[in-house]
């Protein structure tokens, strides 16, 4: 009885991360909404007097990268000083875009020169003589203000914690690849992917995707970037190793094409490891055009050749062919994430799938909780199934971060479910006057958990708080208490206690999911 009891208490946790071969979009994305519009009438800089309602995307002017609005006439008779400030504004236009979405460091190219042009304009603002004129004044001063404000948030994003996380994570992943694929085939060696190889690169994904991005478009570039690249060449790894379960090629008797085919698959081996020095920045001298040029070719010379029928040989020139398009489809990936607007997760169909989800799953929450206690319990534990089978069901199109926004969906149903679930089991128990002293005292310890675990799914504070703080106190006492009972060699006791720290171990993992602020 006792092991029927406590199979309620299931983990939290659903399958393990289990990776994702190259990281596509996965929905359809919308076009950007409308630019705001322009109004010279209010003097330079008049869109960005709202700053309040765009608290967390300064000047959102910028994130949709619009075209430059047509300058405006001036009035007639405008004095120098404000014709010199509009100059200064037109500029501004072509730079705020160019600055709101830089996601690299600041010893990049780019972002010297983005600074050395905002510099400059901040320069031409200082020596601008206003005459002691306070709507002069006034211009200049909002001129200063917007380039000031610019030239710290490139600096912001340069430095932020979680871009220079992105990067260690990128050495990182450049190294694992150096040493495991690109090194050994430079030196002439023969080069054999091993699972720790593979199982190292799946862990530096997921890490990526936990990266947290605070909604700022930079470090969501800089993170698609990052994961689309690593994706890629964990993909043309992958790729290599059911290459080498395969048989080997065919004998050069069989047909007189099978020897170039031969030749070609030997190539296509080179060019695989060129494209994963390629992706992951190890390479300086080729470039992807170049291998692309050659892996065309490489096309048109097996399309050129004549099998005479043999559907062996052809077979065969149908696989290298194969692996070369499976090549040529990365080959697009050095400039991903930089011409397009796939890194915007919020306007992805299926992220906005599993947000709905999400809100459901809010909802019941917080009808579960409003009559926790009372007669009419609302035990929607079918509903949450159902939710469960949906967002296994969502396409994540094998990009990491749509699948990690997945799992925490799951999670979520998870948690509410075993909450459910304790919550019948602690109804049902008749505790017999026989009963152990230590399985009565994991009893105990399950309906405090059960009322910890409801304040945690109405939770809605951050990790600071005091509240926080007091609930990740009282769950650590309660395990332990656990820790405290001795089953007395008594193995239904043992298993109880066992499942009611692993309870309370995922409502701790829960809390602290519910408040690590990841952002798609």
């Amino acid at each position: 009885m006792c092991a029927n009891v406590f199979g309620v208490l299931k983990s939290l946790f659903g399958k393990p991360f289990d990776g994702a071969k190259r990281m596509d979009h996965g929905g359809s994305q919308p076009q950007p909404p409308p630019q705001h519009p322009h109004q010279s009438s209010q003097g330079p800089f008049p869109q960005y007097a709202q700053y309040a309602q765009y608290a967390q995307y300064p000047y959102p002017q910028y994130y949709q990268c619009p075209p430059q609005p047509q300058p405006q006439p001036h009035p007639p008779q405008q004095h120098p000083t404000m014709a010199r400030l509009y100059e200064v504004q037109r500029e501004v236009a072509s730079l705020g875009p160019q600055v709101c979405t830089f996601s690299g460091l600041q010893d990049e190219r780019e972002y010297k020169r983005l600074e050395r042009e905002l510099a400059r304009l901040q320069t031409d603002v200082d020596r601008v003589d206003t005459e002691g004129r306070p709507e002069l004044q006034a211009a200049r001063k909002r001129a200063a203000q917007e380039l000031e404000g610019l030239l710290r948030y490139l600096e912001e994003n340069a430095r932020h914690p979680s871009r220079l996380a992105i990067e260690e994570l990128s050495h990182e992943a450049r190294r694992l690849v150096d040493e495991g694929v690109v090194a050994p085939q430079r030196s002439g060696g023969a080069t054999e992917i091993s699972d720790e190889l593979v199982d190292a690169l799946q862990a530096v994904i997921l890490r990526l995707t936990q990266v947290k991005t605070e909604g700022r478009v930079p470090l969501r570039k800089a993170r698609y970037r990052a994961l689309t690249r690593l994706c890629a060449v964990q993909d043309v790894i992958e790729g290599r190793t059911r290459q080498q379960t395969l048989s080997l090629p065919l004998s050069g008797d069989t047909h007189e094409s099978v020897h170039r085919i031969n030749q070609a698959m030997v190539r296509v081996s080179v060019a695989r490891s060129q494209l994963v020095a390629l992706l992951m920045g190890l390479s300086g001298r080729d470039s992807c055009a170049h291998l692309s040029r050659i892996l065309t070719e490489l096309l048109v010379e097996l399309d050129a050749l004549d099998v005479s029928g043999n559907a062996a040989v052809r077979n065969y020139r149908k696989q290298v062919v194969e692996e070369i398009n499976g090549l040529l489809k990365h080959l697009d990936l050095e400039v991903e994430g930089d011409d397009t607007r796939r890194y915007d997760l919020a306007q992805n169909d299926s992220i906005r799938e599993i947000e709905a989800v999400r809100g459901h799953v809010s909802h019941l929450r917080g009808e579960v909780l409003r009559h926790c206690g009372t007669r009419d319990e609302f035990r929607p534990k079918a509903e949450l199934q159902s939710l469960l089978t949906h967002l296994d069901q969502v396409d994540t199109a094998k990009n990491p971060c749509i699948r990690e926004a997945r799992r925490r969906a799951v999670l979520e149903v998870q948690a509410l479910v075993t909450f459910l679930d304790l919550r019948e089991a602690l109804t049902r128990r008749r505790p017999g006057p026989g009963e152990p002293a230590a399985h009565r005292a994991v009893w105990l310890v399950l309906g405090s958990l059960s009322e910890l675990q409801a304040q945690v799914l109405g939770f809605g504070g951050k990790r600071a708080d005091k509240s926080y703080i007091l609930l990740e106190e009282l769950l650590t006492k309660q395990l332990l208490a656990l820790d405290a009972v001795d089953p007395q060699g008594d193995e239904a006791t043992k298993a109880a206690r066992k499942q009611a720290v692993k309870f309370a171990q995922n409502i701790l993992g829960y809390l602290d999911l519910k408040t690590d602020e990841w952002e798609y």
